[in-house]
């Protein structure tokens, strides 16, 4: 931890992130190839920036995402 210009800057949330990540790369998808890395990526980000939303608020993000969406049974 150091200070810059009167701002503590630390590493701790990159830590953090790089942690989820690679607890879900070995307990899920034991690999990752080159071709989809940006998709991986795409829902770690997802999952650490909603790590502090609820089970309700996550629900009615879904929700939203239905809204104006016509459901058809093929």
């Amino acid at each position: 931890m150091r200070y810059d210009e009167g701002v503590c800057v630390t590493t701790n949330s990159v830590e953090g992130y790089f942690a989820i990540l690679k607890r879900g790369i070995n307990g899920v998808y034991h690999h990752v190839s080159r071709q989809h890395l940006h998709r991986y990526l795409g829902e770690f980000d997802y999952r650490f920036n909603g790590r502090k939303v609820t089970d309700g608020e996550r629900a009615q993000g879904a929700l939203k995402g239905f809204e104006g969406k016509r459901l058809m049974y093929k």
